[in-house]
């Protein structure tokens, strides 16, 4: 599209634009309303370009079109929507320059108060504080450490605490102050409506879902009035409309640059896939998106599992070929990108997201959709980093798949998160799901879980998915609170499912823990240094659980077999077992000859795998191996990672 050279209006181009040819629009956040677009004349924001491609195509324009996005901060007053008349454009950073996208504001007006207290007045609420680009955290009781509900956690509705001692003061209730509960694999926000000291009971704003069950919970408290008395803290009083702050060594309140979020959403791709009408071809690359907020009722929330509760700065429903490139998503108070109802052939690529309430990608819908034009296929997150995820929601997921087909999460790298690294699936058991064919990678996924919560894996799978490849993954440091740190866990029904040459090894529960499913294949996997036990099978079932052949397995604590290995319906054989410790390898309580006797193993090794270096944690298999003989097949880890370094170019970090 050819734009008006200097001094030409929009409004006179667009009656001129039926021949135009394809072109470039320039924006800066010194930019001018009514601008030409061009280098010398910018347009003011990002919606600014938008409405001017869509005057120009209006008026007869045709193709596609690049806005380039010049360096600075752009504080979106509003969500920027694309619809599908806002197809084939790129919105790229300007070489070497770093465009930021924030959904929130400055605050300005600080005056101290008493002590290290500064204080500023505030017009909206918001769930984060941003000082000099830093997290600031939100008040919190006890500065370090959790307090513990006293014995089994509520089923009351609403929510009853039981708390120990003077854990909680009566003065909370209705202050603003907000109690986080851990209860196995989820969360619980909710204000303090009501303390009984004579009880030592504190009654929540919300119920419990049946699932949020724990005795002796870990919890704690933000927002507290009191709770505001450690350097890097902050407090917002709604009543008062006014945020407090204790400022950090070397900052300087008159000066610095403060930011609350103001939008949730920073962006939405809004297309009509029950019509066939798609936002198509659109790309986002070398930009920084910030500042979208959490979200929470006035009376709290309780998430099932996955902080699927929690908000997404990058929504996009009916979306067909959007790239999201060389991007950077940080400080925002729930998940990155989401692709929803129908979207398909999407990729994110070499993208960093980081520093984030909740998680990273999600793809797909916990429904599912009858209409094929509805459902979400195809695609892809590749060579990205995900990284210091659930600052807010705990429960939150790196990349979550839910009722989506045909996806491909490869040569990636999650880590510091507090649940599941990968998670695929959205349906509990063997009933219908529109989950099949995925593929989880080459994908290097450590520091999982770091011992928040329970019931967990770095890739977790549940239901019926024939054809779902897991291979070639790194995977270690996998650590629950109580029970549940795996490295890949089939959950309820995980059913047609090939796992083969992966590499996991530090894991609190077991490598590998199948709970129950039919007709997975395990196969030439690495295996090592599971803390409690290595395998772990928790339902004997009639049909045949999964064939477990040529894997090494090399422990020295715990034991080799955990939970159920009741009946016969699963297959091992060609496996080399070794307790590095040097004591005998027991399978359930029976030795190798009492195991054989029961069908399984029958070709299978007690003996050392000879891997170079395995206190070192490097697992190639010495040629002197006997492994080499049962078949093994060497496990290229070349490619696990982004195989480009993810985030902005070089020039604009």
């Amino acid at each position: 599209m050819r734009w008006p050279a200097r001094g030409v209006t929009l409004g006179v181009f667009a009656a001129l634009a039926a021949s135009a040819q394809a072109g470039t629009l320039y924006v800066s956040p010194e930019g001018r309303t009514g601008a030409a677009g061009t280098l010398d004349r910018p347009l003011p924001s990002i919606a600014a370009a938008r409405d001017a491609i869509r005057a120009a195509r209006k008026a007869g324009a045709s193709g596609p079109e690049t806005v380039l996005l010049r360096g600075g901060t752009y504080f979106l007053p509003e969500t920027f929507i694309l619809t599908p008349e806002d197809s084939d454009v790129t919105y790229a950073a300007y070489a070497n320059e770093r465009p930021i996208l924030s959904g929130g504001r400055q605050i300005s007006g600080w005056k101290k108060g008493t002590g290290n207290i500064w204080s500023a007045p505030v017009d909206r609420e918001f769930r984060q504080l941003f000082v000099n680009g830093r997290r600031a955290t939100r008040a919190r009781t006890p500065n370090d450490g959790f307090y513990r509900i006293d014995g089994p956690s509520s089923q009351d509705k609403p929510f009853l605490l039981k708390y120990r001692g003077d854990d909680i003061r009566t003065e909370w209730a209705g202050s603003g102050a907000e109690v986080v509960t851990l209860l196995a694999w989820a969360e619980l926000r909710s204000p303090i409506v009501e303390v009984n000291p004579a009880t030592h009971t504190a009654r929540l704003g919300v119920d419990p879902r049946p699932s949020n069950k724990e005795v002796d919970a870990r919890y704690w408290i933000e927002n507290a009035p009191d709770a505001l008395d450690s350097a890097g803290e902050w407090r917002l009083d709604r009543a008062a409309k006014t945020v407090f702050y204790w400022p950090v060594a070397g900052e300087d309140m008159t000066r610095d640059e403060v930011i609350a979020p103001a939008l949730t959403e920073l962006v939405r791709l809004d297309g009509k896939p029950e019509t066939g009408t798609l936002v198509r071809n659109v790309t986002f690359r070398g930009l920084d998106f910030r500042h979208g907020d959490a979200t929470m009722s006035v009376n709290g929330g309780t998430e099932t599992q996955a902080a699927m509760l929690s908000p997404t700065a990058f929504e996009a429903n009916g979306a067909e070929g959007v790239t999201i490139d060389h991007c950077v998503f940080r400080q925002c108070g729930g998940y990155a990108i989401t692709f929803g109802r129908g979207c398909r052939r999407n990729h994110v690529t070499a993208t960093e997201i980081a520093d984030m309430g909740a998680g990273g990608i999600k793809i797909g819908e916990t429904v599912q959709r009858a209409n094929a034009a509805e459902q979400t296929v195809e695609n892809e997150v590749v060579d990205s980093e995900l990284h210091d995820l659930g600052l807010i929601y705990p429960s939150a997921i790196g990349v979550w798949i839910g009722q989506s087909s045909r996806n491909t999460v490869a040569h990636n790298e999650i880590r510091d998160l507090f649940y599941t690294a990968i998670s695929v699936g959205w349906t509990w058991g063997y009933a219908a799901s529109l989950c099949d064919e995925n593929r989880i990678e080459y994908n290097n996924l450590h520091d999982i879980g770091k011992a928040m919560l329970s019931d967990m894996g770095a890739i977790y799978t549940l239901g019926m998915q024939p054809h779902t490849t897991i291979r070639n993954n790194l995977i270690h440091d996998v650590y629950a609170f109580t029970y549940g740190g795996w490295g890949i866990y089939p959950d309820e029904g995980s059913s047609g499912i090939v796992i083969e040459n992966n590499i996991v090894y530090r894991t609190k529960s077991a490598p590998f823990h199948q709970h129950y499913g039919r007709g997975n294949v395990v196969r030439n996997n690495i295996f090592a240094f599971g803390q409690e036990y290595q395998l772990m099978r928790t339902r004997a079932e009639p049909d045949l659980s999964f064939t477990f052949e040529g894997n090494i397995v090399y422990y020295d604590s715990g034991a080799l077999l955990g939970s159920n290995w009741t009946g016969s319906q699963f297959r091992m054989n060609r496996n080399v077992y070794w307790d590095a410790r040097g004591g005998t390898v027991t399978f359930a309580g029976s030795d190798l000859t009492a195991w054989r006797a029961r069908g399984q193993d029958a070709d299978s090794l007690v003996a050392d795998p000879m891997f170079a270096n395995p206190s070192g944690y490097d697992f190639t298999v010495l040629p002197e191996s006997p492994v080499w003989k049962l078949g093994w097949k060497k496990i290229d880890m070349s490619g696990v990672g982004p195989r480009v370094r993810a985030g902005l170019p070089a020039g604009t970090r």
